[in-house]
């Protein structure tokens, strides 16, 4: 078994589509140790990576992503397609839609369950 540390976002990536190639092994078996150590050292990345999981919604995630993680309401609005569309987002004037979650999870590499989730939104006055 070559198995090595969790460290960046791409490491993710590969440990997740090894995951996926082994899914279903037999417990017990090497492939099922390995998909066990592979998926605990994913959760471990997870949890610090995204330290938030658990409580945050869509929004603030999007939030916690340009304050914390590097990135910027521009990059947002390239993945959405505009400015105006990315300000309504994290204004909560508009919701997400399925579209708006792919691009982002695809290009901030944030997992889109995290993403879909309910946030609350602003009545127009």
């Amino acid at each position: 078994m070559n198995i090595r540390p969790i460290r960046n976002d791409d490491d993710h990536a590969a440990a997740l589509a090894e995951i996926e190639r082994l899914w279903g092994a037999p417990a017990g078996s090497d492939d099922g140790d390995k998909l066990d150590i592979l998926a605990t050292l994913v959760e471990k990345y997870e949890e610090s990576r995204w330290p938030m999981l658990d409580t945050a919604d869509p929004i603030d995630l999007l939030h916690f992503a340009i304050s914390d993680l590097g990135h910027t309401q521009a990059e947002l609005a390239e993945l959405l397609g505009s400015r105006p569309r990315a300000s309504e987002v994290l204004n909560r004037r508009r919701a997400l839609t399925v579209e708006m979650i792919r691009a982002i999870s695809e290009g901030w590499k944030i997992p889109a369950e995290l993403l879909v989730r309910p946030s609350a939104t602003k009545q127009p006055a």
